[in-house]
């Protein structure tokens, strides 16, 4: 049975790009709820499926590593007959069909296999390139974000390397589509039931199973919804099926794909007419999938994080989040960072995302003494604008007090 590769016993196996951690930390980028086909199969190694194939990252230095499993059925397509049997089956049928799938791999060698040929190698680089998007200098903007926004730069030496995933439109649209009441473990286990019911087989690695995300056709099967509903997707099932279906009937296999070259607010607009797709997750397939990089998805999360940092009052008496809110908040930090705001705002959601906090907590023993000095002058500046800003709230607040006493006294 083959398994999930290790740079250190296979080394020659692994290909290589330069990448500096400052450009992309996979430990932050893969885990912080953009995408949720990725999982660390080895400590540092991170194991996936993009563009139809499943790759194994990790990083050691200045250098992005990867691996990429030969894919046992990449000639297979799953055609109408296929699609309604895989989506109609029940579990015990969808069991037997998988432990087929894995008796056929036993036959496979021990050791995992990557593709060779240099095609492969240019197309799969180039992959990578578009999928981490690393035509964009992410210092550069962790450098403008921290000169306008001390908040920012207060986090910025910790969580540094969060870049924006560049995704298939279909597999960010329809996972997204899953978050609706949800974290981010339960969505991961979703994506992968929704992959093993509707995608196709790609490869299995120690008796894990890796499938390529459905198509738009799967998807919009009149089967779907039931299938899904067994699998536990609830009311998104519905949502899921009829979103697919409309795609295909009112607009066609490339639609999703054209909003690249729409205009922000009109994609966002025009991915709202779909069922189960409110604002949010709108903004997060704009800013995931379709270039999009000033949007700003606004969830209760976002909220508090500006409320509590940044001391965004606006709001504050509501209990939901509307869309004159989300409006607001997302102005407020497109003006506040700029064209790359739904970038800088995932770095803050990773940040207080609570399986990062004990980064915060981490002593950082090894730097250079000027760092350390470097920081603690950071951390008093950044106190500094959290007091005054506090206290023009509290001067704010006592002017207004003093106003309405001496209204009252005069009306006396």
């Amino acid at each position: 049975m083959a398994k999930h590769a290790v740079l250190s016993s296979v080394s020659k196996m692994w290909r290589s790009l330069a990448c500096a951690k400052s450009e992309l930390s996979l430990d932050l980028t893969l885990a912080c709820g953009q995408s949720f086909r990725w999982r660390e199969t080895a400590e540092g190694h991170w194991t996936g499926v993009m563009g139809g194939r499943v790759w194994t990252l990790t990083q050691t230095g200045d250098i992005l590593w990867y691996h990429v499993y030969k894919n046992h059925e990449k000639s297979r397509q799953v055609d109408g007959s296929d699609r309604k049997r895989r989506a109609g089956v029940s579990l015990q049928m969808e069991n037997k069909s998988e432990k087929r799938f894995k008796g056929a791999l036993k036959k496979e060698e021990e050791e995992p296999v990557a593709l060779t040929s240099v095609q492969d190698t240019e197309e799969e680089e180039e992959m990578l390139r578009d999928y981490f998007q690393l035509n964009v200098k992410l210092l550069d903007l962790y450098n403008e974000w921290g000169v306008v926004d001390p908040h920012f730069k207060c986090i910025a030496d910790i969580f540094t390397g969060v870049r924006m995933l560049r995704q298939d439109p279909t597999e960010c649209l329809f996972s997204f589509i899953c978050t609706s009441n949800n974290h981010i473990s339960r969505i991961q286990g979703m994506v992968q039931r929704l992959c093993q019911a509707l995608g196709a087989p790609l490869c299995q690695l120690d008796e894990t199973s890796y499938y390529n995300f459905p198509s738009l056709s799967a998807l919009a099967d009149n089967s779907v919804e039931v299938c899904l509903r067994d699998l536990g997707f609830g009311y998104r099932a519905r949502f899921l099926q009829q979103s697919a279906k409309q795609i295909l009937d009112t607009h066609g296999l490339q639609w999703l794909e054209g909003l690249r070259s729409v205009p922000y607010l009109l994609a966002r607009d025009a991915l709202r007419t779909l069922p189960g797709v409110g604002t949010k997750v709108a903004d997060c397939v704009c800013l995931m999938s379709l270039d999009k990089a000033e949007a700003v998805p606004i969830d209760t999360h976002v909220w508090q994080i500006a409320k509590r940092d940044y001391n965004y009052a606006s709001g504050n008496g509501q209990k939901s989040i509307t869309a004159k809110l989300h409006r607001d908040i997302g102005d407020f930090f497109r003006k506040l960072w700029g064209p790359y705001a739904g970038w800088a705002q995932s770095v803050l959601f990773c940040a207080d995302l609570k399986k990062f906090q004990k980064l915060k907590e981490m002593p950082h023993l090894k730097r250079p003494k000027k760092e350390e000095n470097d920081e603690e002058e950071l951390r008093v500046a950044c106190k500094k604008t959290q007091i005054k800003t506090e206290e023009n709230g509290t001067v704010k607040n006592m002017k207004t007090k003093s106003a309405h006493h001496k209204k009252a006294k005069t009306s006396e």
